[in-house]
């Protein structure tokens, strides 16, 4: 393609500390803000939060987050906004609680401030937001008009909290370099301005967040398990959020999450993580593109290395029938879904191939030990 186009957030800052400088940080954006918190992360840190915010000035209005990126929360924090109008809206908490505060932010044309307290998805850096129904199942993905004037990651915060959701961000940071790769195979567009060709910048950053995993994921998880902030955890956290947001924004996302959004309509895996899940479909997507077995193999004991699904037992589908998903498959092909991207023949039939044998692969390499 001749065209490309990049996109970023203005401002990323990870540093240890930084949830006693939420306040500095909003003062440097704007004068009044509406801030939407994880509940968790108010009762644990809402009084350093405060205290930081007194000190500075902001006025602000605190709204706890309901749990799920939905419409009708949408409608619900900006209708608590009011007439106040606030300069900024920030999130703090994880990804859906960072989407719906750039949902908010969309509807009251005001600053975006993300502060991510897990290094659990991609979602910070993005200037689109995943919208989900209510019940949990994906919606769909949301483009934005501006990208997050600041994006925060305190990596104490990160170590603190438990391990399956750094773990989850790195099964997310999996796919940013494989899909990729499909993307530049197929010539599909990323998402930058509706869409324009993959910028070298992008391939790079995505090449550097699967150099950065493959070298330090399993140091980090050690580290963190303990607790531990060590150079490879903070690798790690910049892999999950800056370089796989970048990476997958500037490239374009193909198979790993088109076949997640497919098996987001069975309640079975309602229960794991989007990262969990983003796992299992690179590997199917490795399948569809009839990779080497060598790179299959890579990518298995990588899975298996993090404690990340590769079967369908693991991803609780374990008692799901061959129409069950059969019937995922045909959603993970919907209109607009991002396998389209896949440079590989695409239909149910083969994406329910895949589901099984990656199943079949991950089995049989489990009973081996």
């Amino acid at each position: 393609m001749s065209e490309r186009g990049y996109g970023s957030c203005a401002k990323y800052i990870q540093r240890r500390g930084e949830i006693d400088r939420v306040g500095e940080h909003l003062a440097s954006l704007g004068a009044s803000a509406l801030v939407i918190v994880d509940p968790f992360i108010d009762e644990t840190y809402g009084a350093r939060v405060d205290a930081s915010i007194a000190a500075v000035g902001v006025a602000v209005q605190k709204v706890i987050f309901g749990g799920e990126c939905w419409e009708g929360e949408v409608d619900r924090i900006v209708a608590a906004a009011g007439d106040s109008r606030p300069a900024i809206i920030a999130g703090i908490g994880g990804g859906k609680t960072l989407d719906t505060a750039k949902l908010v932010a969309a509807e009251l044309d005001a600053r975006i401030l993300c502060f991510a307290t897990v290094a659990s998805t991609d979602a910070p850096t993005s200037g689109l937001a995943m919208r989900y129904f209510e019940d949990g199942r994906t919606d769909r993905p949301i483009f934005l008009t501006r990208h997050p004037d600041m994006v925060i990651v305190d990596p104490e915060l990160v170590v603190r909290a438990p391990v399956r959701f750094l773990i989850a961000g790195i099964g997310d940071a999996l796919s940013t370099w494989y899909e990729a790769r499909s993307n530049r195979d197929s010539r599909s567009k990323n998402y930058i301005a509706g869409g324009q060709g993959m910028p070298l910048a992008g391939m790079a950053i995505a090449r550097a967040c699967h150099e950065a995993l493959m070298r330090d994921a399993r140091g980090a998880v050690a580290a963190a398990r303990e607790g531990l902030v060590t150079p490879a955890v903070e690798n790690i956290i910049e892999a999950n959020t800056l370089l796989s947001g970048l990476g997958f924004e500037n490239c374009g996302c193909s198979a790993a999450h088109g076949i997640h959004n497919g098996l987001s309509i069975l309640p079975g895996c309602h229960s794991k993580l989007h990262g969990e899940k983003v796992a299992f479909g690179t590997l199917c997507l490795l399948v569809l593109e009839d990779r080497p077995q060598t790179e299959l193999d890579e990518v298995f004991a990588f899975c298996e290395d993090m404690g990340l699904p590769t079967t369908l037992e693991a991803m609780g589908l374990g008692s799901a029938t061959r129409e069950d998903l059969l019937r995922a498959s045909v959603a993970a092909l919907n209109p607009g879904e991002a396998t389209h991207a896949t440079d590989a023949e695409l239909t149910p039939e083969g994406i329910l191939a895949s589901l099984l044998a990656v199943d079949a692969m991950g089995r049989a390499r489990l009973a081996r030990g």
